[in-house]
């Protein structure tokens, strides 16, 4: 299944991101991917998406991560709800607060 999300390329304290078509498989790290869909870097505030493209993609099948969901759905590229991509909380349990406690 192919894939449309985020891959880190900036220094380290200076992040910016590609928009890559990648399989879903295939790590965001490893540097395979199929094609470069856009750019992002937020110390700026630059969104530069090839939204044409994007939505040709979405048409034969590709997902979106959930970040790149979002980035559309602000753009009005798509039409759509944002998605939580926060992780969800989890209540603390008895047994790591006693351990914190030690």
């Amino acid at each position: 299944m192919l894939k449309i999300r985020l891959q880190r390329i900036g220094r380290k304290n200076d992040p910016s991101f590609r928009a890559v078509l990648t399989d879903s498989k295939n790590s965001t790290k490893s540097g395979k991917f199929l094609e470069i869909l856009g750019t992002y870097n937020p110390k700026a505030g630059e969104v530069k998406f090839e939204n044409e493209r994007i939505k040709n993609l979405i048409a034969t099948g590709a997902q979106l991560s959930n970040t790149i969901h979002n980035f559309l759905v602000h753009q009005k590229v798509i039409e759509g709800k944002k998605k939580n991509v926060l992780p969800k909380k989890k209540p603390t349990s008895k047994r790591k607060e006693l351990k914190a406690k030690k």
